[in-house]
């Protein structure tokens, strides 16, 4: 049975969360400090009219599970996955868009860093399957600095069948594979792009390469053959922005 409630931490997640649609329970702050983040938080919990209680740092880090809650903890509803069917029904007539697809990445840090690449590069999703993977849990928004409470996140029983969805709707598939002869830098990435970024050391599985349009690799040119899935996605996603502002100056 899924838990009805969560812990996040972080000064930038629980800001966010706070400023969004979630249902809030209660807000935990580890002593006082003058910094200006916290004095706005607790004029957002005090909008909302969240209660706010005081702890000790040490017990701040027993109920978050780590010494990295920067003095803030919110006790939440589980975080709200998206419908890709909503999201896609969302985008009719909306121009160019752009789409993060995950396949089995599963460092929840990793997760974080792309959820928040794609909320900066201005991507409309992020999508990532729900076995095999990481989700979006206390650690990933930690990651992703707040980016989660910002961008919807689609969690899809099947990316391959998801793939086909994002066809059906007009989307170019482009996979990031080390082995492409052909580059991110020579491929037109206009129009609505649908980027799949694999699993940490297995890449993209062999059933959902096969539904992407096209695969593309980034140029290595020191002697580490391989990037962080992380760092690879955000190089994709910059390279769409690139494209996308260089065709507005032209």
């Amino acid at each position: 049975m899924p838990p009805k409630e969560e812990i996040i931490y972080g000064l930038n997640p629980v800001m966010e969360a706070l400023r969004g649609s979630r249902q809030i329970h209660e807000l935990f702050v580890a002593g006082s400090s003058s910094d200006k983040r916290l004095e706005k938080l607790l004029k957002l919990a005090g909008e909302r009219k969240v209660p706010v209680r005081q702890r000790e740092k040490a017990d701040l880090a027993r109920l978050c599970g780590t010494d990295h809650h920067q003095g803030v903890a919110l006790k939440v509803e589980p975080f709200p996955y998206a419908d890709l069917a909503d999201v896609l029904e969302g985008l009719k007539g909306a121009g160019d868009g752009l789409i993060l697809v995950l396949d089995s990445v599963q460092d929840p840090h990793n997760l974080g860093a792309l959820i928040r690449s794609a909320a900066c590069a201005g991507a409309h999703a992020v999508v990532i399957p729900k076995d095999r993977a990481a989700g979006v849990t206390a650690s990933a928004e930690k990651a992703s600095a707040g980016a989660a409470g910002t961008i919807p996140v689609a969690q899809v029983t099947n990316i391959a069948q998801a793939l086909d969805e994002l066809k059906k709707a007009g989307f170019w598939i482009f996979g990031a594979d080390g082995s492409a002869r052909r580059t991110l830098y020579q491929q037109d990435l206009s129009g609505p792009v649908a980027l799949v970024i694999g699993g940490e050391g297995e890449g993209i599985r062999p059933l959902v390469r096969k539904s992407c349009d096209q695969l593309v690799s980034i140029p290595m040119q020191g002697g580490v053959n391989s990037l962080n899935a992380s760092v690879a996605g955000g190089i994709l996603l910059f390279e769409v922005v690139r494209q996308r502002l260089a065709g507005k100056k032209a």
